[in-house]
């Protein structure tokens, strides 16, 4: 990956509704060579999908919890069905498998107190194997980019 294709990725993680006649000019190539480093970054997995990423305000998501939590025990069975029970829910945003004091942390993102509460009392309280949990209520949000740093 060259400086193109890093210009080429940061133009595209600030909106990738951007043309790639747009993104040619900015980065200083003709189309068709713009349009083929593009294809080769999405058929390199360099670059996974494109999404819109929705104001979760606005269409009644208010709250985000950060869920840590602790399994009875570790084994490579355990972990794989936790992980497999959790993906099946859309409230979870993101599953983190961690060292340390817990096990996993989820971001769960809900319409309000009363939701994650029914989620905490009839999902992560009936889920197999868990041990122990420890949410965090999200009350801000100060920095918020899925942008990575292109070096």
């Amino acid at each position: 990956m060259d400086a193109k294709d890093k210009m080429i990725l940061g133009l595209l993680q600030e909106d990738s509704t951007i043309s790639v006649k747009d993104v040619a000019e900015k980065i200083g190539l003709t189309f068709t060579p713009t349009y083929e480093r593009i294809k080769q970054l999405e058929k390199n997995n360099v670059i996974e999908k494109y999404v819109a990423i929705l104001n979760r305000e606005k269409i009644g998501l208010n709250i985000i919890v950060y869920c840590n939590i602790r399994l009875k025990e570790q084994s490579q069975k355990t972990l794989e069905d936790f992980e497999k029970h959790m993906q099946k829910f859309e409230e979870v945003q993101e599953i983190i498998s961690l060292s340390g004091e817990y096990d996993y942390m989820l971001k769960i993102i809900v319409k309000d107190i009363n939701s994650y509460n029914d989620f905490a009392v009839n999902v992560i309280s009936n889920s197999p194997n868990i041990w122990q949990y420890h949410s965090l209520i999200a009350l801000s949000e100060v920095k918020k980019t899925t942008k990575y740093k292109i070096d």
